[in-house]
């Protein structure tokens, strides 16, 4: 049974369970809270408000989530009640004197955490903004100043913000929670970056990924448990493809689930990973799942519900819908849910989830064949303004307009436009990397196109100076290897106005005089090869340099054609 209470105006929630006492504070604030330019500033506040907890007998610990912080301790009732006491007065006054210290220690944790399943594909879903944040670095710690952070601390870890939750054998007396007077904070919309799903793309060597987003329900629930074990089964049991394979949900928090599935493979393997993974997938939608198989997965999921525990283990996750305005059930009715779910609502499930659902395959495989989209990696339209050309033969051509910038490879771009920017990395040396709120980035570099100073001052002038990121200097750049964008996300940019993509009147002028050039070359030598047919008195030498004029009429016209190809690119056709 979940008791409902309050301390210091914080909503609380209390679940008996013998043995030590645990107890977490919670807020509604994290990663899709931030920007791209800020990135990190969240887990730096939850590093800081820890520090003043020194060295406890019990273990304490912090997290910074989706869209959550969470402070955690288990010990005696004088450990919680110093624990939550030191974490609520930290917050008000943050020690920052250990601000320069955690930002080292933020870079290195960084440096050896690697990318989990859920936050590789976040960038291709939901783009460089709100959910997709978790696929980026944390940029913005080594700028953060300390006026900043404490804004930041006194704006979202607030007492309108917060929910406590303890489980234990009772509630410690004389709890004390000292947090500013806030807002509660709405939870941040979901972006999509797909314009179509199931969409795949390809990237990494060892897994074969799929993630899906659907209604927080217990079909859903059971569905996951399903893929799970029909995954396990076919590509680790009769396969044996794969070893770590599985599948798993998490809550998004706006009630719905993030369900989220892996297989690791062999190079060798990967072929066969990949297409039995798709199998699976396809059949679960395709035929459902069998009574016998339904039943068992229900059993389990109901012996869960019934645990002694089950409400002191939900603690944390109610706590997180209690901030984001979700209705705190109780086992009793989590298990009625779990009993009015029939195989035809799995199934359901089963055919939504693959209708939404993202594949990442290995790098250089394709999934077309089984009926996902490729999802975007260039934009759909180039901006038209100044072209630089690549120090390289066969590198893209850098294009910086008004209104944005692209690098232009034939009739393929790569584009960020100024109004959907998330932030820009500036290097001393003059390099920049500008990041779309799509997730394309164009990459600016000094030393690989014929640039001056003039046309980079023209990008830093028409970029907001807030979404500026100062990196430290770096070894220079080599030149484009390949003639293709760079484009580092699965994302389709808006397409220009058609007014915005026409050339300027210079350009339109010089177009037409190329075009007569050609058309009236182009008739003189037809004229001269005409007339020298059957004419006995025209050499070889003649028909050596009528040649070679064909050959200009022909490079002029291959000039001509790639133009309009630009130009046709550049409007969005």
């Amino acid at each position: 049974m979940i008791h409902h209470f309050e301390v210091d105006g914080v909503p609380a929630l209390y679940a008996p369970r013998a043995g030590r006492l645990s107890a977490g504070l919670v807020f509604r604030v994290g990663r899709a809270d931030e920007t791209l330019p800020g990135a990190g500033i969240t887990h730096l506040v939850e590093h800081l408000a820890l520090h003043r907890s020194g060295v406890q007998v019990h273990r304490f610990n912090g997290a910074t989530g989706l869209l959550h912080t969470h402070f955690h301790l288990e010990g005696g009732e004088q450990d919680v009640r110093s624990f939550l006491l030191s974490v609520c007065q930290s917050l008000t006054a943050l020690p920052m004197d250990r601000l320069e210290t955690e930002k080292a220690i933020l870079r290195t944790e960084e440096s050896g955490r690697g990318a989990g399943a859920g936050e590789a594909m976040g960038l291709w879903r939901y783009g460089a903004q709100g959910h997709g944040l978790v696929s980026y670095p944390e940029w913005g710690v080594p700028g953060l100043h300390p006026q900043t952070v404490q804004q930041w601390a006194d704006t979202w870890f607030t007492r309108e913000n917060a929910a406590l939750w303890i489980a234990g054998e009772q509630v410690p007396a004389d709890l004390r929670l000292p947090l500013r007077p806030g807002r509660r904070m709405p939870l941040p919309a979901p972006t999509s970056a797909l314009p179509q799903t199931p969409a795949y793309f390809d990237a990494g060597q060892g897994q074969v990924l799929f993630d899906t987003v659907l209604p927080r329900t217990a079909a859903a629930e059971l569905y996951t448990a399903c893929l799970d074990r029909e995954l396990f089964q076919d590509l680790r049991q009769e396969g044996g493809y794969s070893y770590t394979v599985g599948a798993d949900h998490t809550h998004r928090g706006d009630g719905m689930l993030t369900v989220t599935a892996l297989a690791d493979a062999l190079p060798e393997q990967q072929a066969a990973a990949l297409g039995g993974f798709v199998d699976v997938l396809a059949r679960l939608a395709e035929t459902g799942v069998a009574p016998e198989g339904f039943e068992a997965l229900r059993r389990r999921a109901d012996e869960a519900y019934a645990a002694p525990a089950i409400d002191a283990e939900r603690l944390p996750g109610c706590a997180a819908d209690l901030l984001s305005g979700l209705p705190v059930r109780t086992g009793d009715e989590l298990r009625a849910e779990l009993r009015s779910v029939a195989p035809a609502d799995v199934h359901a499930v089963a055919q939504q989830a693959l209708g939404g659902g993202l594949l990442r395959v290995p790098a250089g495989r394709r999934a077309d064949w089984a009926g996902y989209r490729a999802a975007p990696t260039t934009s759909a339209a180039a901006v038209y303004g100044t072209s630089h050309r690549s120090v390289q033969a066969g590198g893209p051509e850098l294009v910086i307009a008004r209104d944005g910038v692209s690098l232009v490879d034939g009739t393929e771009a790569a584009t960020v436009r100024y109004d959907a920017c998330a932030a820009v990395l500036a290097w001393p040396d003059g390099g920049r990397r500008l990041i779309g709120t799509d997730g394309i980035t164009v990459q600016i570099e000094p030393a690989c196109h014929l640039l001056d100073t003039y046309s980079l001052a023209v990008v830093d002038g028409a970029v907001p100076p807030h979404l500026f990121v100062a990196m430290p200097p770096r070894q220079p750049p080599a030149p484009y290897a390949s003639g293709a964008p760079s484009a580092a996300g699965p994302r389709a940019a808006a397409r220009a106005a058609d007014e915005e993509a026409k050339p300027g009147i210079g350009r339109r002028i010089l177009g037409v005089l190329q075009t007569t050039v050609a058309v009236v070359w182009g008739l003189l030598v037809l004229m001269a090869g005409l007339g020298a047919i059957g004419d006995d008195s025209y050499g070889a030498d003649y028909w050596i340099f009528i040649g070679f004029l064909a050959a200009c009429e022909a490079a002029l016209v291959y000039a001509i054609v790639r133009r309009r190809k630009r130009w046709r690119a550049a409007r969005g056709n």
